[in-house]
């Protein structure tokens, strides 16, 4: 399961998922894509469930990274607990996801491979995404 090896604070607060990705926007390593369209918390296990559904796919044959790292703690108070005592201890890591962001890309293999394990990944996410290729992004370019 993904975390950080150290974090300097322990326990952060909720925030807001409001904007568009700016940073991780864009296909940077591989050829297709996996790209989230609406703001979302995915959690470790989660970005683990798709990481494996696409390496079982590939066998080998191709390349994968992975674009997001869960980096924010989720603190949760154990069940049945009153209320005060403070912050509950961190239940879970989750990655802050905005529309537009990559969460992960492949290379190496055929087109319909690739939009097949895509398709099976984005199935293991709880936010609806679009899979898309190095080719959409050099259309809008010569487009602009």
């Amino acid at each position: 399961m993904l975390q950080p090896k150290r974090v300097k604070f322990r326990k952060s607060h909720r925030g807001r998922r409001k904007g568009v990705a700016t940073r991780g926007a864009v296909i940077s390593f591989g050829q297709f894509g996996l790209k989230a369209m609406e703001p979302a918390w995915i959690t470790a296990r989660q970005i683990e469930a798709g990481r494996r559904v696409i390496v079982r796919y590939l066998r080998r044959g191709g390349q994968m990274w992975v674009r997001v790292f869960p980096d924010k703690p989720i603190t949760k108070k154990p069940l049945e607990t009153r209320q005060g005592g403070g912050k509950g201890a961190t239940d879970q890591w989750v990655a802050v996801i905005k529309p537009g962001r990559i969460l992960f890309e492949i290379s190496g293999i055929a087109p319909e491979m690739a939009e097949a394990a895509l398709k099976q990944a984005a199935g293991k996410l709880p936010i609806p995404t679009r899979i898309v290729s190095r080719a959409d992004y050099l259309l809008e370019e010569e487009e602009a």
